[in-house]
């Protein structure tokens, strides 16, 4: 027998950027293969601005000869470590990431999706969460999706956003940060973000789309409209005056003292204790984020939530809700309500109770019990804002599209870290937007990369068309846009048909939050 052998010789042509021009310099990242063979080049640590001044706005970066070798990340902005026993992180710390694909030769007019990190303006990277230290890595939402993915640094807690509520310390500095990275994007490509960055006047043409998960600028959490009274809190504990002079004093203080100084121990529930915000500074943010919606009617915007997006939250209050063996109390139901309508007396807490009791059995299970708390938490910190949001955008953005979800993919370790009832809980969507499923596969099932491929073509078809149904991948159930008399939204999770398109979210619940509520007369300030 002969054998023939036959060589088989590969040409491989490396497709890459190289050296970038920028505005500031030259850079150039590392070129990488991906799984399917294609090249990606991937900057990490790119500058975007200048070192920030103490509550100081950021600038523009003055620029460095040579080539700027973006191959490392870079630390995150000084915050407390999570468990509020020191600090970690730099003040010089507005970077981006940025991943670019590539086909067969280098791309060029694709769309740019900006990620800003949230954990509630304290805490955060570019890089990842704690839970997951690489988790914004946007290698995979590129390489399936085709799109540019920026990912942000910005200043949080004490020194992002400590405020006077006056001109000596306006406040929004990590506000201000995002605005500065985005408008860097468009100066050098054009971008896309989220809620209050879509409201700010100063975006106006820089943002096409946006997408907002489980948070709005509407939430009773997302803006401090008493920042002076946090501010002496602070000043006091770094030794300084509450006088003419605060300011001057506090910029003065060392980093990482006003930092710490920032830690505020109250018996709010946890949602409450949240003082380092955005504010209305007469600037940034010149009014209510209620009044501001017309500055988004030139974007295509898209929002969502998790179907229990506020357990973890609520558990913090009522820990009993995250137990099968231990008993909630309906009085503990009652005084979390109690908490979060404050304002409204007795009269908000009892209108509350009823609404969220009237399904109830006449001996509720604790079950039963244990899910209102959640809904509670879920509905008052994310859904009923959300659905606001929508319906703001969709009244005021009248040749543009609105778009809502529901995610409802229970929690991946539900069978021993939450209950039996266990949905998605806060957070849980991201993995799948970023495609952990399939860099990490040994930890997820076949059906989780379903789910994940979902989320990617939904959203990067919105970030280069405005329309999630519209892109090179099918989708697997028609997403109807959310308007102010339809309210159509779609559920997402990993077996989808044409049931998962629903319509008036959780309505009755919204409606109290959003009107009921606020029509009442209130008894006290906030």
């Amino acid at each position: 027998m002969v054998h023939i052998g036959v060589m088989v010789v590969m040409l491989v042509i490396l497709v890459a950027l190289g050296v970038v021009h920028t505005e500031a310099g030259m850079v150039e990242g590392e070129n990488i293969q991906t799984g399917s063979g294609r090249y990606m080049d991937v900057f990490k640590g790119v500058p975007f601005a200048d070192v920030p001044g103490r509550f100081e706005k950021p600038k523009r970066h003055p620029g460095w000869d040579g080539v700027f070798n973006a191959t490392e990340n870079v630390k995150e902005c000084l915050q407390m470590q999570l468990f509020m026993n020191g600090t970690t992180g730099s003040e010089d710390c507005l970077y981006l990431n940025i991943c670019v694909p590539h086909g067969s030769s280098v791309s060029k007019d694709l769309a740019v999706m900006v990620w800003i990190y949230g954990e509630g303006f304290t805490y955060g990277n570019s890089i990842g969460h704690f839970s997951d230290a690489n988790l914004y890595n946007g290698q995979q939402i590129t390489e399936r999706g085709n799109v540019i993915v920026v990912s942000v640094g910005y200043r949080v807690g004490t020194l992002g956003f400590l405020s006077t509520g006056d001109s000596s310390l306006p406040g929004n500095y990590g506000l201000w940060d995002q605005q500065a990275a985005i408008a860097w994007v468009h100066r050098n490509r054009t971008s896309i973000s989220v809620c209050p960055q879509t409201l700010t006047p100063h975006n106006r043409g820089l943002i096409r789309r946006a997408i907002s998960h489980s948070g709005v600028a509407l939430c009773s959490w997302a803006v401090h409209r008493n920042p002076r009274s946090v501010a002496e809190q602070v000043a006091l504990r770094v030794n300084c005056l509450t006088d003419h002079n605060m300011a001057a004093c506090l910029k003065t203080t060392g980093p990482e003292k006003l930092t710490m100084a920032g830690v505020f121990d109250q018996t709010n529930p946890v949602i409450l204790k949240m003082y380092l915000l955005p504010v209305i500074d007469g600037d940034f943010l010149p009014d209510e984020p209620s009044h501001l919606f017309h500055n988004a009617a030139d974007i295509n915007y898209m929002a969502g939530v998790n179907n229990m997006d506020g357990f973890s939250f609520t558990t913090a209050d009522i820990p009993s809700i995250s137990s099968e063996q231990v008993d909630t109390p309906i009085e503990d139901t009652k005084r979390l309500l109690a908490a979060y309508t404050k304002d409204k007396g007795s009269a908000g807490a009892e209108n509350a109770f009823s609404t969220y009791t009237s399904t109830w059995e006449t001996n509720p299970s604790q079950e039963t019990i244990k899910k209102t708390v959640a809904d509670i938490g879920t509905d008052y910190m994310f859904l009923a804002p959300t659905q606001a949001a929508l319906y703001l955008h969709a009244a005021k953005a009248t040749t543009k599209r609105t778009y809502s979800y529901q995610f409802s993919e229970p929690n991946l370790y539900a069978s021993w870290m939450y209950p039996s009832w266990m949905g998605a809980d806060h957070f849980d969507e991201v993995q799948y937007m970023f495609g952990r499923p399939f860099t990490k596969s040994d930890k997820y099932w076949p059906y989780n990369q379903d789910l994940s491929g979902y989320m990617i073509t939904y959203w990067t078809n919105f970030a280069k068309t405005g329309d999630p149904n519209q892109g090179c991948v099918e989708v697997p159930v028609s997403w109807p846009t959310f308007t102010s008399t339809g309210q159509q939204y779609l559920e997402i999770h990993h077996d989808m048909d044409q049931s998962c398109v629903k319509q008036n979210m959780r309505q009755r619940y919204v409606y109290l939050w959003t009107s009921i509520l606020p029509n009442l007369p209130s008894v006290c300030s906030q």
